[in-house]
């Protein structure tokens, strides 16, 4: 399901994130090198997790829209319902 799967990835990418930051307590300020290194890694995982908030932002639409076609079919179906036949 793609739900599940966007979940897992984003999942996978906190836990990144977190990594990431557990090391910047670690890198010395004078060590550029590992800084650089660094913060490409935290720009990746931004990317990545912006990806997946736009993945999410996507399905949510499609389900509001799934949702407004079942209700207008619904207030479709009983408003025939209703009607005399003669």
């Amino acid at each position: 399901m793609p739900g599940e799967k966007a979940n897992a990835v984003g999942e996978a990418l906190l836990l990144r994130l977190r990594r990431l930051l557990a090391r910047t307590a670690t890198v010395k300020g004078g060590d550029r090198r590992q800084l650089l290194a660094l913060l490409d890694d935290l720009e990746t995982t931004r990317r990545g997790l912006l990806r997946q908030a736009a993945e999410i932002e996507s399905e949510m639409r499609q389900a509001t829209v799934r949702t407004t076609a079942i209700g207008a079919y619904l207030r479709s179906s009983q408003a025939d319902r209703g009607k005399r036949h003669n």
